[in-house]
């Protein structure tokens, strides 16, 4: 009898359950999870001699390689815009050299490499119309991926040996891109960038594709080394819409 009489009790509260609720009162309720997540990025940085006679400069980002994850910065200078600096050479610009963890990849840090170039632009006298991305082989792949996750942000891509996902392209259309590969890399097939200039073109975007016909995988050397990239790198900026020019 006991046993009857509870569970008649507990299907008639079950019942009542939408009365004692109340018409009016919302089965689902609209709320916001703002929660602040720590952030930690190790970075190598650059400022140009005369950095302080000048209210703006540009902003180099720089993505090294897999070989150069770790927790050891020294890494970071074993290529690309860090070894120039290294070895003496000056930029006419800020440039941001982060070093990935291991076990990471660029692509997977795209929150923190945005916060980073959000402190160095509350930190730094960064001219936003001019903030240019670049990167080899995983930096190269990274590259692509930040450039598509915020292509308003920058004024233009130099990928090498990287590749990415075609449809990220539909977020390039006005980013101008120059793009290197190797066509004897055998560690990033040539096809991987030939895929993503195809999709930016496809796209109606802009982009230019240099293949080195006896290069393996380092086509960055060459690359870095070239006045011509560099020239053509400082002369593009957004507009106040946004758009590459």
């Amino acid at each position: 009898m006991g046993k009857t009489t509870v569970l008649i009790s507990g299907l008639l509260c079950i019942a009542l359950l939408p009365f004692a609720r109340g018409e009016d009162t919302p089965r689902q309720v609209a709320k916001t999870l703002d929660f602040k997540v720590p952030v930690k990025l190790n970075y190598l940085l650059y400022l140009p001699p005369d950095y302080e006679t000048q209210d703006a400069w540009p902003l180099v980002i720089f993505l090294h390689g897999a070989g150069e994850r770790g927790d050891d910065l020294e890494r970071v200078k074993m290529h690309g815009p860090p070894k120039l600096i290294a070895e003496g050479k000056d930029f006419p610009a800020i440039v941001v050299s982060p070093q990935c963890s291991n076990g990471r990849w660029w692509h997977a840090q795209l929150l923190e490499l945005t916060a980073l170039i959000d402190d160095i632009e509350a930190n730094y006298k960064v001219d936003k119309s001019r903030i240019y991305l670049t990167g080899l082989s995983m930096g190269g792949f990274g590259t692509w991926a930040l450039g598509a996750y915020a292509p308003d942000r920058f004024a233009a891509l130099v990928p090498i040996c990287g590749g990415g996902e075609a449809l990220a392209a539909r977020s390039l259309t006005k980013t101008p891109i120059w793009v290197f590969h190797g066509a004897k890399d055998a560690v990033v097939p040539l096809k991987r960038s030939e895929d993503m200039v195809a999709a930016v073109k496809r796209s109606q975007g802009n982009v230019e594709f240099t293949v080195y016909p006896e290069a393996q995988h380092d086509s960055w050397t060459e690359t870095y080394a070239s006045p011509d990239v560099w020239k053509w790198l400082f002369e593009q900026r957004l507009t106040a819409a946004g758009d590459g020019k």
